[in-house]
């Protein structure tokens, strides 16, 4: 009986995920020659030192912790053991969360993009764009997530909800003419409109809109490994505008960070902190870069790394350039 008991406990899952350190990426370096980040479309300058973002390595969805291991995780240092349903909604599929933290990553690389644009005084409209399709609706297969919206039946839409104006004065049935920025090349798209499920009698297009951004350069991403959600936003923010200003902003540095971004540039809270802070350690970086929202969870941690502060992007680079004077470290804001 005894035994039975121990094997029960030894290997019945349980509701739990591990969290432990993962690795590091600089973001300034290159994969296979390649560099991570490429920038065509814009005058770009030599960087020095490491900027890296930090991952956090996690029971994947498709895969259960025992008891023990559970347990393990729970009382290690630089571990943590969450309950399964704080990481990962209830009745997902694993292929569902995989494609959810890839977009999420999309979406983290796309902002920074913006955000480092606007940072290094580079123009960007707002313009708006398709957010969704709804699958069997009257735009699917015609229109794409994506696509930036420049007029309806030959009506400029200059904002997101004039998009949805222009939809709704027409009948039910009528077929408009969306002219669209797709891949930067202008396309007519035309999609019939259907009757709204909620509204009698208005016209709807089968799609979400959103706000979008054009601008002149061509940037791009390869990790040469998948990583997944939000976020490295802050971190690939800082590389491309390191990249696209002169001067290298690190001046021979090792520094890591992490955090997510809006490309307004404010930076926002994400999850194993004190994990990412123990990755940054082990690959010798001398300073880390925490979302100010996450100071909270940083109570009892120790490292010889200097924790930086930062709310923006702009709390950021002011302090790389500030930990680069004499005394800079103390000058820096600190959790």
């Amino acid at each position: 009986m005894f035994v039975g008991l121990a094997a029960l406990i030894a290997l019945v899952p349980v509701p739990f995920v591990a969290w432990s350190p993962g690795g590091t990426q600089d973001t300034l370096g290159a994969v296979d020659g390649q560099p991570i980040i490429k920038i065509q479309g814009i005058d770009s300058f030599p960087t020095t030192g490491r900027l890296d973002l930090t991952t956090v390595a996690v029971t994947r969805a498709d895969s259960r912790l025992t008891l023990p291991e559970a347990v393990l995780s729970y009382w290690l240092p630089h571990r943590d053991a969450l309950p399964r349903d704080a990481v990962y909604a209830p009745n997902k599929s694993s292929d569902q969360v995989e494609s959810e933290e890839a977009q999420m990553m999309v979406t983290a690389q796309d902002d920074a993009v913006v955000a480092a644009l606007r940072a290094a005084g580079k123009p960007v409209t707002e313009m708006p764009a398709v957010a969704s399709v709804t699958i069997g609706g009257p735009a699917h297969g015609r229109l794409q997530p994506g696509d930036l919206v420049v007029s309806v039946d030959g009506v400029k839409t200059p904002d997101v909800a004039s998009v949805g104006v222009q939809i709704r004065t027409h009948p039910v049935g009528k077929k408009l003419d969306f002219l669209v920025l797709r891949d930067r090349v202008r396309t007519n798209v035309l999609v019939t409109t259907a009757e709204s499920t909620t509204e009698s009698g208005v016209a709807v297009a089968g799609i979400t809109v959103g706000l979008g951004y054009l601008y002149k350069p061509r940037i791009s991403f390869d990790l040469g490994q998948e990583v997944g959600g939000p976020s490295a936003g802050l971190v690939f923010a800082l590389a491309i505008y390191d990249k696209i200003t002169d001067g290298a902003l690190l001046q021979g540095r090792h520094i890591a960070g992490t955090g997510e971004i809006t490309p307004e540039g404010t930076v926002g809270a994400i999850g194993g902190i004190q994990e990412k802070i123990a990755a940054a350690e082990k690959a010798d970086a001398t300073a880390f870069l925490v979302p100010a929202p996450n100071c909270a969870d940083l109570a009892g941690i120790k490292t010889d790394l200097v924790l930086v502060k930062v709310t923006t992007l702009q709390d950021g680079i002011d302090a790389v350039r500030t930990l680069e004077s004499p005394g800079g470290t103390a000058q820096t804001p600190h959790c």
